[in-house]
């Protein structure tokens, strides 16, 4: 991601190592017991999110598993990115860590617990669209819509392509406070050069500088040995 090479990374995320029978993994919640952490994990959680955007990748976003209306949007926006585009997608796993973002993705809950990011739009969520997000200094609040204490005016309106990442990187900081709503969509997309394209371009300038270059000459030069 650093490099911003033009690949597509998919992080599935259950929260658990599912395919080697349920250890705990970078993902898992904090005090998660697992046949490799019997007594409790003592490791916080990573923020793939988070991550994603402190190595400076260029196209950042998370979606559903049970969405795949949404997932496909996005999928499809990652892949007419030029450049590294990384995306997290909730999923469950229903052997060894059923239900983990249950709260996320199910009808009944879902509304409550998710804010989909739209570039333009404020953060509203809730079933009837009744409460919203705002900052207090550099710390997202939920509000409520209904109340005439607030409007949508007060709330954050969310900016994909901003250059600067410090929105991306609070609204990524959302899902690590308990009882705010997880930001489902695309946290950043910006442009920046990719890592293949300069390195082509530094090759192709060496060459001119150079001319032809005869290769065993090139190893033959300088101090040379001869291992018997």
């Amino acid at each position: 991601m650093r490099r911003n090479l033009d690949i597509n990374v998919l992080l599935f995320n259950n929260r658990i190592y599912g395919l080697t029978k349920g250890q705990f993994s970078p993902t898992s919640e904090q005090g998660k017991v697992t046949t490799s952490t019997p007594t409790g994990s003592i490791d916080p959680p990573l923020n793939p999110i988070g991550l994603a955007l402190a190595t400076g990748a260029t196209f950042v976003a998370r979606s559903l598993d049970r969405d795949p209306r949404h997932l496909r949007s996005v999928l499809l926006e990652a892949a007419g990115h030029k450049g590294t585009s990384f995306i997290e997608i909730y999923q469950n796993c229903n052997i060894f860590n059923d239900g983990t973002f249950f709260a996320q993705t199910e009808k009944e809950t879902k509304a409550d617990n998710v804010v989909f990011l739209t570039h333009g739009k404020p953060l509203v969520f809730g079933k009837n669209g009744d409460k919203g997000v705002r900052l207090n200094g550099f710390t997202p609040e939920i509000v409520a819509l209904t109340e005439g204490e607030s409007t949508v005016d007060d709330l954050i309106v969310h900016d994909q392509y901003a250059a600067d990442p410090t929105l991306a990187s609070i609204l990524a900081r959302m899902s690590d406070i308990p009882g705010m709503p997880h930001p489902i969509g695309v946290f950043r997309s910006v442009e920046r050069p990719c890592y293949e394209d300069l390195m082509a371009a530094q090759i192709q300038a060496a060459m001119e500088q150079r001319g032809d270059v005869d290769l065993q000459a090139v190893l033959s030069e300088g101090e040379t040995w001869v291992v018997e």
